[in-house]
């Protein structure tokens, strides 16, 4: 299956074992670059929507990942630790990765979808053992220009496969297809890909909820919450029903699952984190429409503004109408990506196919063949950091 629309054997092809436990690879401009800086965006301080051309100005971040795995009590143990993006794009560029503390190869998952450092101790340390990864990456702000279309920008019959197929907790049948076909229902018969996916981003909008209560970015059981009517959660539940959804209705979409790298600067606190960014995983989404490319949008961060913004913003009010509208088709990259991948089998893992996880958006780690919970800072504490270097 693909690693990505332009393919990332270049990359694939780097992987292996680290030399004296450090790691560096630097990744190459691969991707279909999408048109820039034709789209007026909303700046949105004051309340009202005021437009003004976006920049290009790229930002360059350092991003340090710190692992400690506690009462090993000399139990073999082993951790994996999410990278970004192995193939380039032309809102994001990683610049190199280093580890330290342990030796340590860079690995993918089967898919190709997701890459991530391994690293494994023999249970020879005492009662901890760390390990540390550090990654410079480049950003800039993301803007799709849904005009002009080049008709060479499409995918492969594979790809369109690929990217349309149901995962285990986001099916593209049963209730989750005639729910996409209830909301595409009302459009034109001619009605485009771009068209369709609005409508589900506005749907997703307008129904679904973020719940503070739910556990780190939640787990996307798109079939549960359509089927109980429950619609709440957060990232990678709210953006897994756009996902399933779109691809339901027949258009390729994917999740990408990253972290907030520094503060906003369009004028909302709740999307951004910078410093200490450890619980600030953020997951986000994509569409892919013929001769336009891969689109961006990220209904869920719409609903995160209108819970946390200000106190809580009515759907109506000034700065979530703004952010709504930019959330398709943009994003702030003030944001680090991971990768697109699901149902994801850890290589290595003692558990096989049972220990699988929903996404690759926190570190993991085993001790002794057993799971140790990412979201346990008791048993595996680890600390992220963002830098601003350039």
């Amino acid at each position: 299956m693909p690693c990505e629309v332009e393919n990332l054997s270049k990359f694939c092809a780097q992987l292996g074992p680290a030399q004296s436990g450090k790691i560096m690879y630097r990744s190459r401009r691969t991707f279909i670059k999408t048109t820039l800086g034709a789209l007026a965006l909303p700046s949105l301080s004051p309340l009202q929507s005021v437009f003004a051309q976006p920049t290009n100005e790229w930002k360059t971040y350092e991003i340090t990942t710190e692992i400690t795995l506690k009462d090993m009590l000399g139990y073999p143990a082993q951790a994996w630790i999410p990278l970004p993006l192995g193939a380039d794009r032309d809102f994001f560029k990683t610049q190199s990765i280093k580890t330290e503390g342990a030796n340590a190869k860079i690995i993918q998952s089967a898919s190709g979808q997701s890459h991530m450092a391994h690293v494994q101790w023999q249970g020879n340390e005492n009662d901890a053992a760390s390990f540390k990864v550090i990654a410079t990456i480049s950003t800039r702000e993301r803007n799709n220009v849904l005009s002009a279309p080049n008709p060479k920008l499409q995918l492969s019959k594979q790809e369109m496969l690929f990217w349309t197929k149901g995962t285990d907790l986001l099916p593209v049948d049963g209730i989750v297809k005639q729910k996409a076909m209830e909301i595409i229902k009302p459009l034109p018969k001619n009605a485009s890909d771009i068209d369709k996916a609005r409508a589900i981003y506005e749907w997703v909008v307008e129904n679904t909820f973020r719940n503070p209560k739910t556990r780190g970015c939640g787990e996307g059981d798109v079939k549960m919450m359509l089927e109980t009517n429950n619609l709440g959660g957060k990232c990678a539940d709210l953006n897994a029903v756009y996902v399933a959804l779109t691809r339901s209705a027949g258009i390729a979409a994917r999740d990408v699952y990253g972290i907030r790298v520094a503060d906003s600067v369009r004028g909302y606190k709740s999307l951004g984190k910078s410093g200490e960014i450890t619980k600030a995983q953020h997951c986000r989404a994509e569409f892919f429409a013929k001769g336009y490319g891969w689109i961006a949008v990220d209904p869920a961060d719409v609903r995160k503004v209108i819970l946390e913004e200000a106190g809580g913003l009515p759907i109506d009010d000034a700065k979530v109408v703004a952010i709504r509208e930019y959330l398709f088709g943009n994003w702030e990259m003030n944001w680090l990506a991971y990768n697109y991948d699901h149902d994801v089998v850890l290589p290595g893992s003692k558990l096989g196919k049972n220990g699988k996880v929903p996404f690759l958006m926190y570190p993991q780690a085993e001790i002794n063949g057993n799971r140790v919970d990412p979201l346990d800072p008791d048993n595996f504490k680890y600390k992220i950091t963002s830098k601003l270097i350039a």
